[in-house]
């Protein structure tokens, strides 16, 4: 055969499969691929962990927008006692702020009141009254720091620990090295949900798979409707009938590889069979409404609605059944005015669900070796801002978050920030210190745990000092 002639062939067959009606997208595809891949491309398997892992998926609850540590978990009293007095120049001087910059600064105290819970005393604000019930099962971390003060760089330094776009996420970097435990769904899925003031829009590329193959990009399922474009047959097209259509492409794949031998085309029989699969399993899942009504009124969950609650909902049926990396998103934290009455909103629509998704793993036996991570991109600063209402700007130097779960211990607060809530003074916990201990708690060293691109060794910790922060682990 002619170089020609292979060349006409492949065109011919290129057409025939991108119109077969397989759409489930390029991403969706790639990153459902799974172990049989693996083996197929030659590449080292994965899911050989350094040291025995405390957990085995992770659920990153991302309150998108930088909630205030003022009003959810950093009690400071100085706070209300230089309430709509100038800020000191002494915590501001020199230091970035986001639209605040070259304004005068006063001090605002605290919109809500802080009340200790649980055995272990956990100062939580009467904003969170959901959260404080669980308030000795999870860790708070008061002194998180993190290096870009505006959305979308903050949320790319916070995914990928770095502010260069491109680079692998965070739950692209697990599911490479520990694969997937389910074949029939994706090892990394995203969802997201919407509901306060300003919600900023959140790119694809936060849960890219960079510079590694795309297998291990993650999957957005859609709010409402289907939850991947084209997972139903098309109509008239029964399940017999795609799956000899199927069988008809990887035969055709088949007999090129004898020609070629071709580990992608190994990849792409495999993808084939996975979406063929994917038909069947992806419906079930986000179908709730077979879920008892206990479950449902223990969220607060109406199914296809695209809520919070639905998506911590869908989200433990995706741990359960063995997605690896769960990243969940709500948009609507960015509160520069009427922070009162949006911390009302945005509590009200996540702070329940949030403790029933723990409870309810708990009672499952699934939060052992499950880590639960909540927080933003950032903070909020300790000034006013805002007309009327008052509001509280992007701030990096000192903010909260919790984790819960997975080897994780319970009942404790970690680190702090000064008497204002501005710095991160005692145990800082850098975003790559972050990133560390999560690889730490899924048995990876994060030393040890890179992927050659441009000439480096590249690691989702970087080049820069981070460490496992081993007073959080149980």
């Amino acid at each position: 055969m002619t170089p020609w002639q292979n060349h006409h062939n492949a065109l011919q067959r290129r057409t025939f499969l991108g119109r077969s009606g397989l759409g489930l997208g390029s991403a969706a595809l790639s990153s459902l691929l799974g172990r049989d891949l693996t083996a197929a491309s030659g590449e080292i398997p994965k899911g050989v962990t350094h040291f025995a892992p405390k957990a085995k998926r992770v659920i990153f609850l991302c309150m998108s927008g930088g909630p205030s540590h003022l009003e959810t978990f950093d009690y400071k009293p100085q706070l209300d006692a230089l309430d709509g007095k100038a800020m000191p120049e002494s915590f501001t001087k020199g230091q970035p702020i986001a639209q605040l910059q070259g304004k005068e600064l006063k001090v605002l105290g605290h919109l809500s009141k802080f009340r200790k819970h649980g055995q272990s005393g956990q100062l939580i604000s009467d904003f969170l009254p959901w959260t404080a019930k669980m308030a000795d099962d999870i860790a708070v971390v008061r002194s998180m720091v993190t290096e870009q003060i505006n959305h979308d760089p903050a949320h790319t330094f916070m995914n990928t620990g770095t502010a260069i776009s491109g680079r692998p996420s965070m739950g692209a970097w697990t599911t490479y090295g520990l694969g997937s435990e389910t074949e029939d769904l994706p090892g990394f899925v995203v969802l997201t949900s919407v509901g306060g003031r300003n919600p900023q829009p959140i790119a694809s590329r936060q849960w890219s798979a960079g510079f590694l193959p795309s297998k291990y990009q993650g999957v957005e399922f859609n709010s409402t409707g289907d939850p991947v474009h084209y997972v139903r047959n098309p109509k008239g097209v029964s399940d017999i009938q795609q799956s000899s259509l199927v069988n008809a492409i990887n035969q055709l794949d088949q007999k090129r590889n004898q020609l070629v031998h071709d580990p992608e085309i190994d990849t792409r029989i495999a993808a084939y069979e996975m979406a063929y699969r994917m038909q069947t399993s992806v419906p079930e899942l986000v179908d709730i409404s077979h879920e008892p009504q206990h479950v449902l009124d223990l969220y607060g969950a109406t199914p296809g609605d695209g809520s919070y609650a639905s998506n911590c909902l869908l989200a433990r049926r995706l741990a359960e059944r063995g997605t690896r990396f769960i990243h969940l998103y709500h948009r609507g934290w960015d509160h520069h005015g009427d922070l009162a009455r949006y911390m009302d909103i945005c509590c009200g629509l996540t702070d329940r669900p949030t403790w029933a998704l723990l409870t309810d793993l708990k009672q499952r036996g699934l939060l052992d070796d499950t880590l639960v991570i909540w927080g933003g991109e950032f903070g909020r600063t300790p000034m006013f801002q805002g007309k009327g209402g008052p509001g509280r700007d992007h701030h990096i130097k000192g903010f909260s978050m919790w984790m819960a779960g997975g080897g994780i211990k319970s009942g404790i607060s970690h680190g702090a920030t000064d008497e204002l809530g501005y710095n991160a003074v005692d145990n800082v916990v850098h975003v790559r210190d972050l990133h560390a201990t999560m690889l730490h708690l899924l048995g990876i060293d994060h030393m040890r745990f890179s992927y050659p691109f441009q000439g480096l060794d590249m690691r989702l910790t970087g080049v820069e000092p981070a460490r496992v922060v081993t007073e959080l682990l149980a």
